[in-house]
């Protein structure tokens, strides 16, 4: 008990005397505030270059947020009544087809497709407003039989498309604020797709079928193809306080004046109805707004001037002529490195709070859309920015006691982490993925606020805000390289000569 309490206060004298150090090298006190401000400043200086225009410089016009505050695409042509209370709709779908038009300078050539994503379905919804609440059961394009609810939620159904030979029936039931979806091959024999709870539910609901068909990107060349999907349902059923006859028809988030691919429409023969529709019911992705960590790209210049300054510290240290390990070293080398780590982290966490905070507010005012996110993503954006460069920090700082020149240590931590984030913006989508996942780079997935939907097609590229890992994930990896380096910063002896 003694000798863990004479330890524990002999680390805390260490630690006091490498604060001590520390704060005597003046240059290292200005280099952190630098790279603070730098982190800062570029970063809102980009925020003050983002700006939205629409058609004819007209301000781009504020997205529609779904019931959990996301931003959200939500455009879709359909055919709806009022349900009050519970109920239910079943119908047949018999085709499904589509036209893809290639974008500019291209407008006039059209080619027959159904992209993978298109849905056509039954559909449960709050109201008309878009980003309102809502369930619905779906045939797609390649995707099969799918359940999606409130924009991010997705269950996967039976495979299969729709044709003539092979219809497909779909029937989604309300009870109270529980919907569930069921999908049949001959009308008969049903399988249930999955249960939807959606709180907040109004007793007066809009029932119905609807077309949609999102865009057909091409990550080469970077376009999304306009497309439209056409779809014939029938053999249509009904359950509850509704009437067959009372349909209305409306093009949800289409805009006057759209060119009339973008609008879509009905025609009907008896009890024969044939939708056209176009554009997504999805989370809005990255590439369609500016995310919150957008602010924080001067991060890179920031981590640049902190990896110079923690090669200096752990090259001047204690540790600067040895010959062998020790736990005194092991003892030196932990307080030099909860001096940088807490250093970069302080200075660095009020750099990439005012450069969030700040850059939101700038963006605004150039009617930039910013993608919404909930406060803890947006707290785990900024706290772990700085806990990036904090880790950075001390990896840089085992490198600086491990090699003999610090010039070679300051390249070898460059070359680790700067670098391939540089080379990831630059190379072909799976080399900038590996990049990301195998050096200490891959802490800058920790940035991430918009999360990538599989069922949603957008450039999930790294220019776009998106990484190879989950935001954890990608930080552990960065983690585990700084304790690979600390220990052999400790355990590889080496003599560094006067």
């Amino acid at each position: 008990m003694e000798a863990n309490r004479a330890d524990s206060f002999g680390f805390a004298q260490q630690l006091r005397g490498e604060w001590a150090a520390f704060r005597k090298v003046r240059i290292l006190l200005i280099g952190m505030v630098v790279a603070a401000l730098v982190t800062m400043l570029l970063g809102l200086v980009v925020g003050g270059h983002m700006t939205c225009e629409g058609p004819n410089g007209k301000v781009c016009p504020a997205v529609p947020l779904g019931p959990d505050g996301e931003a959200v695409i939500d455009k879709f042509y359909f055919v709806h009544q009022p349900l009050a209370g519970d109920g239910s709709i079943t119908v047949r779908i018999t085709s499904l087809s589509g036209l893809i038009t290639y974008p500019p300078p291209k407008h006039d050539q059209i080619v027959r497709g159904v992209v993978p994503w298109a849905k056509v379905g039954v559909m449960i919804k709050a109201s008309t407003k878009q980003g309102s609440a809502y369930a619905a059961v779906m045939v797609t394009g390649s995707h099969g039989a799918r359940m999606q609810y409130n924009f991010t939620q997705d269950i996967a159904g039976l495979p299969g498309g729709v044709s003539g030979q092979s219809p497909r029936w779909l029937r989604l039931t309300r009870e109270g604020s529980t919907l569930t979806g069921y999908e049949s091959t001959d009308g008969a024999q049903w399988t249930r797709v999955g249960t939807a709870h959606l709180t907040g539910l109004p007793a007066t609901v809009q029932i119905g079928f609807f077309v949609t068909s999102p865009c057909d990107l091409t990550v080469d060349e970077g376009a999304c193809r306009t497309t439209q999907a056409t779809a014939t349902f029938d053999q249509i059923s009904l359950q509850g306080n509704i009437s067959l006859d009372a349909w209305t028809s409306i093009s949800i988030g289409s805009e006057r004046g759209a060119p009339p691919i973008t609008v879509g429409s009905l025609n009907r023969s008896g009890d024969t109805f044939i939708v056209t529709g176009n554009g997504d019911i999805a989370p809005l992705g990255s590439s369609e707004g500016s995310p919150i960590e957008r602010p924080l790209i001067g991060a890179v210049a920031g981590l640049i001037v902190v990896i110079i300054l923690a090669v200096l510290f752990g090259a001047s240290g204690r540790l600067s002529d040895r010959k062998s390990a020790s736990p005194k070293l092991g003892r030196v080398l932990a307080a030099q490195a909860l001096v940088i780590g807490l250093v970069a982290f302080t200075t660095q966490l009020v750099a990439a709070v005012v450069a969030v905070q700040l850059g939101k507010r700038i963006m605004l005012s150039n009617h930039t859309i910013i993608l919404p996110v909930d406060p803890l993503t947006e707290l785990r954006v900024m706290f772990g920015t700085a806990a990036l460069v904090g880790v950075v920090a001390v990896f840089a700082l085992a490198l600086g006691v491990l090699f003999r020149y610090r010039v070679v240590a300051v390249i070898v931590g460059l070359a680790l982490t700067v670098l391939p984030f540089i080379l990831a913006n630059l190379a072909p989508l799976a080399v900038s993925q590996w990049l990301l996942r195998l050096t200490p780079a891959a802490g800058f997935a920790i940035q991430q606020s918009i999360p990538e939907y599989p069922q949603v097609i957008g450039l999930y590229t790294l220019q776009a805000g998106y990484y190879p890992l989950a935001p954890w994930v990608g930080f552990a990896v960065l983690c585990g390289y700084t304790v690979l380096a600390l220990g052999l910063a400790v355990f590889v002896p080496r003599h560094r000569d006067a």
